[in-house]
C-alpha cells in the first residue's frame, strides 16, 4: 500500500575489505577511507579511528550539521565531514550494511565525484544477505523549500508494479551566470547510477573558490580536483556530460537520501536544492509517515 513501509529486495553488504585515500578539499588532510563488511540490520556507520580512540558515528540524518555546500555527521564530539560522495557509492551500489572506516574527519574529495568508491567497492562481490531492506512508498505530494529552492517527493501512480525511484534537478543560476540552466532526469538502477551519475564532479564558480581559499580553505585544490568555472566556462577540463552539474547534484540526492537508511521509492524532482533542502525533505517524509529511524533498519 502506498506510504507504507514495503519489502522490495534483500540488504546486501560487501564481500571483502578495500581502500580509498585521498585528501579533504576543505581540511587539505591526507585520509584513508576502509570498507568493511557489515552485519544485517547495521546500517551504513562511518568509524573514525584517532589515535588510540575509535567513533561509531551511524550514517542518520539527525545527525546532519547544517554545514553549507556539503553534509557534515555529528554524533557528540566526533564528526565526518563531506559525506555526500562516498554514502551516494554505496547506495548506488545498493550496499546497505557497511563500515566506513576512516583516520581523518574529512572523506576524500578524489576528483569530486563518486567514481573512485564505486571503483574500489567494484573490485569486491556484493553479497545478498537474509533479510529484506526496507523501502517507503512514496504516498502523496510532499515538498520542502520555498518558492526559489524546493524538493518535492511524488507518488508514482504504477509503484505498486514498478517501484522505482526517479530523480529530477532542474538547475538554474540565473541567466549572466557560466554554469547554464539544465534539466537531468534519471531512474535510479545499479547500471544507470555506474553510467549517468557516478562520474559527475563537483563544481564552484572561480570568485568562490578565490574566496574560500583567502579564507585558508580548500588550498590543497586545484582544476584537477573538481570542475572550477570562469566566466568563459570549466577552466582546464573538458565537461563529461553537458549537464554534468545538474547530474552532480543528482548525484548528492542519492548521498543524502542514504541517510533514510531506506529504499524511496516515487518522484523526487528538485529546482535550486542543496544538502539541507535533500535532508529536510527526509525529515519531513519520516513526519508525514510517523516513522522512526529505527523503524527502517527492522525487518
Amino acid at each position: 500500500m502506498p506510504g507504507e513501509l514495503q519489502h522490495i529486495r534483500n540488504q546486501n553488504t560487501i564481500s571483502d575489505a578495500v581502500n580509498v585515500s585521498g585528501f579533504g578539499y576543505w581540511s587539505g588532510e591526507d585520509i584513508t577511507l576502509q570498507f568493511r563488511p557489515g552485519l544485517v540490520n547495521s546500517g551504513l556507520c562511518f568509524v573514525l579511528n584517532r589515535g588510540s580512540e575509535s567513533t561509531r558515528i551511524p550514517a542518520e540524518f539527525f545527525r546532519r550539521t547544517d554545514t553549507p555546500r556539503r553534509t557534515n555527521l555529528q554524533l557528540g564530539g566526533a564528526r565526518v565531514d563531506m559525506v555526500e560522495h562516498v554514502l551516494a557509492a554505496l547506495a548506488g551500489l545498493q550496499i546497505d550494511n557497511c563500515e566506513i572506516h576512516c583516520n581523518a574527519n574529512e572523506m576524500p574529495g578524489c576528483d569530486g565525484s563518486s567514481q573512485a568508491f564505486v571503483d574500489a567497492l567494484s573490485g569486491v562481490e556484493v553479497v545478498s544477505q537474509d533479510a529484506p531492506r526496507r523501502a517507503l512508498v512514496i504516498g502523496r505530494p510532499v515538498k520542502v523549500g520555498t518558492h526559489d529552492s524546493w524538493i518535492e517527493a511524488r507518488p508514482l501512480a504504477d509503484a505498486a508494479y514498478s517501484p522505482r525511484t526517479v530523480l529530477e534537478y532542474k538547475l538554474d543560476y540565473g541567466a549572466a551566470s557560466p554554469i547554464e540552466r539544465q534539466n537531468f532526469r534519471l531512474e535510479l538502477t545499479v547500471e544507470s547510477f555506474r553510467k549517468e551519475l557516478a562520474r559527475a564532479r563537483t563544481f564552484v564558480l572561480k570568485h568562490e573558490a578565490e574566496q574560500l581559499q583567502r579564507q585558508g580553505l580548500g588550498l590543497r585544490v586545484s582544476t584537477a580536483d573538481l570542475i572550477v568555472f570562469s566566466e568563459n566556462g570549466p577552466l582546464d577540463t573538458t565537461l563529461r556530460y553537458p549537464d554534468e552539474c545538474a547530474r552532480h547534484k543528482a548525484l548528492d540526492m542519492v548521498g543524502d537520501f542514504a541517510l533514510s537508511g531506506l529504499d524511496l521509492i516515487g518522484e523526487f524532482v528538485a529546482f535550486r536544492a542543496g544538502h539541507h533542502l535533500n535532508v529536510e525533505l527526509i525529515k519531513e517524509l519520516f513526519a508525514v509517515h510517523n516513522l522512526s529511524f529505527g523503524a527502517s533498519r527492522c525487518a
